[in-house]
């Protein structure tokens, strides 16, 4: 039992959270790209620690991979959070938001594709483990995207205030 739910419980209430997170982190994106800060900003930001914080409370075999992004990300929304509400989006703390906002919404997606790997049959067929070349494609589309959304998301939102 984890925090009184059985683990079954416990695992779908951490993968809801977390594709919420994902959902929201995208809209908010897209939303920087388009010179806005999107009314699911906080949202995103509340989910994805929460997706990360639960995500230690499954039980323990060692430091993972998914423990170490856990932990990284949890510092990149440190930063957005301290970017976002502390600084007030002024001066280099908008594009400080910006790429650490970005930075935990990737990591969010490539432990949901590493997931999906794992846990569906046919992405499993494919690409029976982590360093199978079908996994490592993905994994490299998946940087470019968000690299490519970084860059917009950073030219969207900060790119007035440099000019």
């Amino acid at each position: 039992m984890i925090l009184g739910m059985s683990t079954h419980v416990f695992t779908v209430v951490h993968v809801a959270v977390s594709l919420i997170g994902i959902a929201a982190g995208l809209v908010a994106c897209f939303a920087l790209a388009a010179d806005k800060l999107s009314g699911l900003t906080g949202f995103f930001l509340a989910t994805t620690a929460l997706t990360d914080i639960t995500g230690f409370f499954f039980p323990f075999h060692g430091v993972t991979p998914a423990i170490v992004v856990g932990s990284l990300s949890l510092l990149v929304l440190l930063l957005a959070a301290a970017a976002l509400y502390g600084g007030k989006l002024a001066g280099g703390w908008r594009g400080t938001y910006v790429i650490s906002a970005t930075i935990a919404l990737y990591f969010n997606v490539i432990v949901l594709f590493a997931q999906l790997f794992a846990k569906v049959p046919a992405l499993k067929a494919v690409a029976p483990t982590q360093s199978s070349p079908a996994f490592g494609v993905t994994q490299l589309i998946v940087l470019v995207a968000f690299i490519v959304l970084g860059i917009r998301a950073f030219k969207g939102f900060c790119g007035a205030s440099l000019a």
